[in-house]
């Protein structure tokens, strides 16, 4: 069963409580049960991790690079600075889906670049919890064409 890595960045462990009106009620475990749901209907194990902290992700993703088979992530603020995560994604070489609930193309600015996007198949983001659901899709399909 392909495993999938499912990395939250800064402040999403606050879902359900930091502005709901952008990132919906939904709290973290809450999402994360979600897509363990989907995950088993499509055949895929997933392992979450959540941090604050730009090192402990890409830690996470330096220790466990050789059990994936595949990576979903919502960097947060760090999508649109952290240089060190992307190179970890690439370091790691996994496929990866790029993630967010907000539409990032429709908000401030800065919120609209992201750094990570060129080293993952595919970038998914206005959807609420559906954009990590779409994710998993994406990389089922990746898997199966394998």
């Amino acid at each position: 069963m392909p495993l999938v890595l499912v990395l939250h960045g800064p402040n999403l462990n606050l879902l359900g409580e930091r502005k709901p009106e952008i990132y919906g009620s939904l709290t973290l475990d809450e999402l994360n049960q979600r897509i363990r749901a989907l995950a088993e209907e499509l055949g895929l194990d997933v392992e979450f991790f959540q941090s604050n902290h730009e090192g402990a992700l890409i830690d996470f993703l330096h220790e466990n690079r050789h059990r994936a088979d595949g990576i979903i992530i919502n960097a947060g603020a760090l999508t649109h600075t952290s240089y060190a995560l992307r190179d970890a994604l690439e370091a790691v070489s996994r496929p990866a889906v790029e993630v967010h609930l907000s539409d990032i193309h429709n908000r401030e600015p800065f919120r609209r670049v992201s750094v990570l996007s060129a080293v993952c198949l595919q970038q998914i983001c206005g959807k609420g919890a559906g954009s990590y659901l779409e994710g998993l899709y994406v990389l089922s399909r990746h898997f199966s064409a394998e």
